[in-house]
């Protein structure tokens, strides 16, 4: 029976076979995406002839994956973003965006080896890939069917807990002999060298420093015939025409050749711009603290690098070090651009801080005060109107999240005035899209709602391909009661998309809110499928299997949630329930009253509690638990069920005035008109 497995040292597999597929996984090789870009590079041209539909279809996951692959894979779906100038682009992908992309290449090979037949993919030097590549590892490990793709991973280390299959260690009962990889470039030749450079040396520089076998024989060379060798390979490489060495095997062979900080700077510059438009966060990370290492301080590149790193360590939730990069760029420079900038990002640091007990508001409007100020002074009218206009974007969220959304607006729609007056109407386009975005989602919180649904259209119109704002105005739409329209925007952001976990859970919400169980759980199941973090579709998935009398199931969810987040008062409430139905009555006690301790609000915990009280004996108490339930918001079935308790405790005509106010509510509820005697 074919599995995945994870080889603890040596390999196992036939090289002979073409139906294997090797890849050496170090990311020195080809940067992000190494191991995902050879699957691709492997398979698409095939699927080019097979599927070209399932190749268009993934058209956005193909291009990213593998870049050497735009040539042949055109862009059915682009944003505008793609298509701006470097001063221009001021969206960095979320770092979300590459469980989206690792989702559709799943999705992709899943189609593909069900036609093609059963594929293996042997992959080496886990231990150096990319985090793109250990997440597409993880997802095709959890998504793909081994007896379709057989997943066989080598690593020095005991596999993480993501990994499903079996585990061979060297001279266990699994081990089988070494799979020999050959370098995958032919070795630099030595010639024109003024002494002989041993074979091995040349094989160790042409596998790209990722075959430690020969190493030995290279660390004996003088530095410059070391140096003359990396800029041959790099030549080399750059010779073929294809990009993804140099996101990976370029820069390295740069920075150890005779110009690094030249040459090798701008090879990593080269590296670090495409990571930062395809959201590669953790490459930035890396890439970009390299070629600050070259780079001349207080330079263009200095600062370019200074700033993506410093942005992407902010979106990958390091605020610490992308606090001291801005503090080292306001020590290294007095370009007032820099200072204006410095002060914007670390303002967002401390608005933005993912331990919302750090955020520091106070501290974040002092630093985008000092943005603001220096920003009002530049003297180009575009670049001040573009500058001041960002600022105050900024200064909007940390007012949006001090509760003064009426101020927030204010300074959102002087940006907008600024980029109406000051700006050519073709220039910044993004920049005035995620004003329009950002008033809409204001105007919504403050009740214009017709305005809001303005400014969505604007963002939309804006840029057709951007997921996020199908998503915000379908949420507007959805509490409007216009669930056609919610429904039609929550389809619009899966189809310009990459599999997107967010859009499948709005439209479970809206699915089960209109009653359609069956398929607000199978929305529910998809979600997890390509997230099995997301805990909100846990919580959800496991009040919809109760509802369905799936109690092990909701169970299960329960407990795969409270793994995720102990003490979530949600699931708490949803176990209360399992435990109550069960009979379970001391512990669903237990879980209300924690439950409620955590979330006095949860009227879903307090109703619960009062069924409880109800069913083991406590009339009183449960009137009271849905007192404050129905407090927090009516319902038919609260009222209902407070009736119920009611008479029970012989209050006639309280419990009758909840039955009439719950037919107020619901006239058509046959419980309701059951109980009050209409037939």
């Amino acid at each position: 029976m074919r599995d995945h497995l994870w080889a603890i040292g040596p390999l196992t597999g036939d090289r002979t076979d073409p139906s294997s597929l090797v890849v050496n996984g170090h990311r020195r090789s080809r940067g992000p995406y190494t191991v995902g870009g050879a699957i691709l590079r492997a398979v698409v041209p095939e699927a080019l002839q097979r599927l070209p539909e399932r190749v268009a279809f993934h058209d956005i996951e193909i291009r990213s994956v593998a870049p050497d692959l735009r040539d042949r894979v055109a862009a059915r779906r682009q944003t505008v973003d793609a298509r701006l100038d470097d001063d221009e682009r001021i969206l960095v992908p979320a770092p979300r965006r590459t469980l989206r992309l690792a989702n559709g290449v799943a999705e992709f090979l899943g189609a593909f080896v069900g036609v093609s037949g059963p594929r293996t993919l042997v992959v080496e030097n886990v231990d150096e890939a990319d985090p793109t590549d250990l997440e597409l590892l993880a997802v095709l490990v959890r998504r793909l069917d081994p007896a379709l793709l057989a997943v066989v991973l080598r690593s020095r280390r005991p596999p993480p807990r993501w990994f499903r299959g079996r585990v061979a260690s060297p001279g266990g009962p699994e081990s089988e002999p070494e799979l020999a990889l050959e370098a995958e470039f032919e070795p630099v030749p030595a010639h024109e060298s003024r002494t002989p450079v041993p074979p091995t040396a040349a094989a160790h520089v042409a596998s790209d420093c990722t075959d430690e076998r020969s190493r030995a024989a290279y660390e004996v060379l003088d530095p410059a015939e070391r140096a003359r060798l990396h800029d041959l390979r790099a030549d080399e490489l750059e010779s073929t025409g294809e990009f993804s060495p140099r996101l990976g095997a370029v820069p390295f062979h740069r920075e150890h050749g005779a110009d690094p900080r030249g040459r090798g700077a701008e090879a990593l510059w080269t590296a670090v711009d495409h990571c930062v438009r395809e959201g590669f966060l953790d490459a930035v990370g890396e890439l970009g603290r390299r070629g600050l290492r070259l780079a001349e301080p207080g330079s263009d590149l200095w600062w370019r690098f200074t700033q993506r790193t410093a942005t992407a360590l902010a979106a990958l939730s390091r605020p610490e070090e992308a606090r001291d990069l801005y503090e080292r760029a306001r020590r290294g420079s007095q370009d007032p651009v820099v200072h204006a900038a410095s002060a914007y990002g670390t303002a967002m640091l401390d608005a933005r801080h993912p331990d919302p007990a750090q955020r520091d508001l106070g501290r974040a409007m002092g630093w985008i005060n000092q943005a603001v100020a220096i920003s009002t002074l530049l003297p180009d009218r575009q670049e001040r109107a573009f500058k001041l206009g960002f600022d105050r974007n900024g200064q909007a969220l940390i007012e949006t999240r001090r509760g003064e959304p009426r101020r927030a607006l204010a300074l959102v729609e002087s940006a907008i005035e600024l980029a109406r007056q000051d700006l050519p109407p073709e220039r910044h386009p993004i920049h005035r899209m995620v004003l329009h975005a950002n008033r809409g989602r204001l105007l919504a919180e403050l009740g214009q709602a017709k305005e809001a649904l303005d400014d969505y259209a604007a963002a939309i119109a804006a840029d057709p391909f951007f997921a996020d704002h199908y998503l915000d105005r379908g949420n507007l739409l959805f509490r409007l009661g216009m669930t056609d329209d919610a429904l039609a925007d929550y389809e619009a952001a899966i189809r310009v998309s990459p599999p997107l976990p967010e859009a499948y859970y709005n439209r479970a919400e809206l699915r089960l809110a209109r009653g359609e169980l069956e398929a607000g759980l199978a929305d529910l199941d998809h979600v997890l499928e390509l997230d099995p973090d997301y805990l909100d579709a846990y919580i959800n998935r496991a009040g919809v299997r109760a509802m369905l009398g799936l109690q092990a199931e909701a169970r299960a969810d329960v407990e795969t949630g409270l793994a995720l987040m102990p003490g979530n008062p949600h699931l708490l409430t949803v176990k209360g329930q399992l435990d109550t139905a069960s009979g379970r009555f001391e512990e669903a006690a237990r879980a209300f009253d924690t439950a409620l301790e955590r979330a006095p609000g949860l009227g879903a915990a307090w109703a619960n509690r009062g069924i409880l009280r109800y069913e083991t004996g406590d009339a009183e108490g449960a009137v009271a638990d849905l007192s404050r339930a129905i407090e927090i918001e009516e319902s038919p079935e609260l009222y209902f069920n407070r009736a119920t308790a009611l008479r029970a405790l012989g209050r006639a005509e309280a419990a009758e005035g909840d039955l009439r106010r719950a037919l107020d509510l619901d006239p058509a509820d046959p419980d309701v008109r059951a109980a009050l005697g209409l037939g």
